[in-house]
């Protein structure tokens, strides 16, 4: 299984520079899918509705949980092996790091607050959550480039590909199933067709065949049916009719 894919680095020649591993990109693309479908689900909710303002926090606390494990994973491996080969190689991204479980924990706040808030109260609450989401949400922006381009220079300068492919498989091999689960339903449809079957090819032909027709399952809803016939085609699976909801 990999979610990584093969780019060439900023101000090179095409025709003269080899592609290099880049973890970031799966991982991110599902990231800003997730972040941006929370926020205008955030911003769209009813706050007199009970079970669409449940349902929302719902989705908005499993963003939030995703986004401390992925803070998580990227210190205790990427960090990890850039402080390795490169002693304060990171600084940037760590401080970040620092302050976005601040904000999360601030967000979250938030959240609970509405949650016990009288009807009376809760517009002006979700409106100030939706805020603050969109802050977040546009901070993560910009500390993802700055992942995807000083992280991944320094990388690629004190790592060989084949060592960047085993750093990839290690975080993959810790993330327990239901948390593999999410990041495909917000990585599979987020990515270009070409991704969505080197992604799912690979995982096809390394997982446990339980696994694989599992994150299938999770993905198939938010394809569309042209989508989904192409990424079965590709991937050589039944083209049965996806059910698209288009997020």
């Amino acid at each position: 299984m990999s979610t990584s894919t093969a780019i060439r680095p900023t101000g090179t020649s095409p025709a003269t520079a080899p592609a290099r591993l880049d973890m970031y990109v799966g991982i991110h693309k599902a990231l800003r899918h997730f972040m941006m479908d929370t926020l205008h689900r955030v911003g769209r909710m009813d706050p007199a509705d009970a079970t669409d303002l449940a349902r929302t926090l719902g989705q908005f606390e499993d963003l939030m949980a995703l986004c401390v494990n992925h803070i998580h994973h990227e210190n205790d491996f990427v960090h990890a092996a850039i402080e390795a080969r490169q002693p304060r190689g990171s600084s940037r991204t760590a401080d970040d790091h620092v302050e976005h479980f601040e904000h999360i924990d601030a967000l979250r706040a938030e959240a609970r607050a509405l949650a016990r808030s009288e009807p009376a109260e809760r517009p002006v609450q979700a409106l100030r959550l939706y805020r603050h989401l969109a802050l977040f949400v546009a901070d993560n922006f910009q500390h993802m480039n700055v992942e995807e381009t000083a992280n991944n220079a320094t990388l690629w300068a004190h790592y060989g590909d084949a060592e960047l492919m085993d750093l990839h498989h290690r975080i993959l091999a810790s993330l327990p199933p239901a948390e593999t689960l999410e990041v495909m339903r917000w990585m599979i449809p987020a990515s270009s067709p070409a991704e969505r079957a080197q992604i799912l090819g690979g995982m096809k032909a390394g997982a446990p065949a339980a696994a694989f027709q599992a994150v299938l399952d999770a993905v198939r809803p938010h394809l569309d049916d042209s989508a989904w016939g192409q990424l079965a085609r590709a991937i050589g699976v039944a083209q049965q009719p996806g059910l698209a909801d288009f997020r």
